[in-house]
Formats: C-alpha cells, structure tokens, sequence
C-alpha cells in the first residue's frame, strides 16, 4: 500500500537550484519538514534546514556505494544534475549510478533536471543528460524529467564584461532563448515532487517568450543608461577569445557551445508546461532584469 504522505528527498541542496526547491517544498508548498531528506558533500553547509527539522544526510556522486544508503528511506527524490563539467562522461557515470542507487534504495519515483532537446541539442553537455533520461527509462523506477530552459541568471557570465566594454561579442546570431527564472524552476521541481503523480512525463519548463542576444543587449542597455552593442562573430572566434580571458579549453568549448545551441533554435521553443505544472505564470524577462541588475553588471 502507497504511503499517503511519502518522503521527498533533494539531492544537491546546497547548490543554489537545489536549496531554492528545499525552500519552496518547505515555505511555498508548506511540506512538513518531517518529510523531507536533503543530501549534499558538506552536511555543515545544510544547518539551517536541519534546525527546521529536515533529515540532513551526506551522499558523495563520486562515492556510488554510499548512495544507496543516503536514499534509503525516501519515496520520491529529485536528482538535481550535478556540475562535473571539467571531466566529459563523469556526470553521466554520476547520474547513472544514482539511478541505480534510487533503485536500490526502493525509490518509487525521479525527478529529474534536464535541459531542452536533451537528445539533439547542440550544447556540449546535452548527452549527459539525454543518457540519464535514458538511463531513468530503463529502470524500474517511475520517473519526471524536467527540460530545463536556460536561467535568466546565466546572462551574468556574459553582460558583467560586456556593458564594460560596451560590446557582446555572441555567436548566436538571430538565435533566441526562452529563458525562465532559476527560482522559478525550483519551485516547478518542488510541485513535481511534491506530486502524486506516478506516471512518467517529460515536461519541458521554458519562459512565455524568446529572446535574441539584441532584445536582451536593448533592455539591458536602457536599464543601465550604459551602451551594449551585439557584435557577430563565429564559434570560433568565441572560443579563442574565451580562451584569452583564462577559460581552459574545455570550459571554453562549453560555453561556445551554448551559442551555437541558441543559433541552432535548440533554446527557443516556448511551452506551457511549467503553467500547467504550477499553476502559474513565469516571471517575464521585462520582471526579472530590473530586479536583478546588479547581478548583471557586478564583475564575476
């Protein structure tokens, strides 16, 4: 018999999506903090959710025989994707192994973080992700894949440095992103596992509009009184001058990778999932810059 009140479990809660689910399960769903287990490397760092009464345990992606353990007990879990980006393949051998471990756990259920089109995209990362959805497919265990569209709060790698030299070299062309709040997307991953829900569903959780580099350079730039000019350049030359401001190559590549995703229209497609699954609308992106500008023009 299905335990009427089951026991939700956050993985990477001391990571700033995973701790904004914590919250929202326990402030904005009203969760009882009795139900609720968080995992994360460093405990200490998840003190605060331990004083209100959350279940605080360790779990390690790079130690797969602990995960069982750290999962036992809990009926539905988040697996939040971890940010092993350096090494190409590690975050898919994180991910598989704590499929596994649910499994092993008696896990009923996996919400999962993934990003849009994870089987096409052109971002460098997308088979990580397209393997663990594939992953979560042949398992035993019930499962939710979120498509994640790209964070508003991602605009703060490339504008800091653009409004101060005036200029947002881009090789995204006329591509455009629906960008979705990250806030938002965490209290979406807190209502699908919160859920009842048992049926398997890949829900794609985008903002209401899409937005090219110069619709974001226009509203910036009036905002801050401060000129931003999109300058085109290739994939290439994105790489190389990444590569000149100190990005390893590697991270370089990634980050080259999201424009052409965006040239390619892999970001841009619109859906009313994140509505239907919360009940709400996303925060606009005309709402969140004024909100958020000083993360957009401090240097990172």
């Amino acid at each position: 018999m299905k335990s009427p009140t089951p026991t939700l479990l956050v993985t990477g809660a001391s990571g700033k999506l995973g701790g904004a689910v914590v919250r929202h399960l326990l402030d904005t769903l009203q969760v009882p903090a009795e139900r609720l287990i968080v995992t994360t490397r460093n405990p200490d760092s998840l003190a605060d959710f331990a004083a209100r009464g959350v279940t605080v345990r360790s779990a390690d992606f790079d130690q797969p025989d602990t995960l069982a353990a750290a999962f036992t007990g809990a009926d539905r879990l988040l697996l939040v994707s971890t940010d092993a980006l350096m090494e190409p393949g590690k975050r898919l051998t994180q991910h598989r192994a704590a499929v596994q471990a649910a499994a092993d756990a008696g896990v009923k259920h996996v919400v999962y973080t993934s990003l849009p089109s994870a089987d096409t995209s052109h971002v460098s990362f997308a088979p990580d992700h397209w393997g663990t959805e594939q992953a979560l497919s042949a398992s035993p265990l019930g499962w939710t894949i979120l498509r994640n569209a790209w964070y508003f709060e991602n605009l703060a790698y490339s504008l800091p440095g653009a409004l101060g030299s005036g200029e947002w070299a881009s090789a995204a062309g006329d591509g455009r992103i629906a960008y979705i709040a990250r806030d938002d997307l965490a209290r979406a991953a807190a209502a699908a596992l919160a859920s009842v829900s048992t049926e398997d569903q890949v829900l794609t959780l985008t903002g209401e509009q899409a937005w090219s580099a110069r619709d974001v350079a226009i509203r910036v730039s009036a905002l801050t009184g401060k000129p931003l000019a999109v300058v085109d350049i290739t994939s290439a030359q994105l790489v190389e001058g990444l590569k000149a401001h100190g990005f390893p190559p590697v991270l370089a590549d990634v980050f080259a990778s999201f424009d052409a995703a965006t040239a390619a229209g892999d970001l841009g497609a619109i859906t009313d999932d994140y509505a239907r699954l919360t009940g709400q609308s996303p925060t606009t992106l005309d709402t969140w810059l004024p909100a958020n500008i000083a993360l957009l023009t401090q240097p990172h």
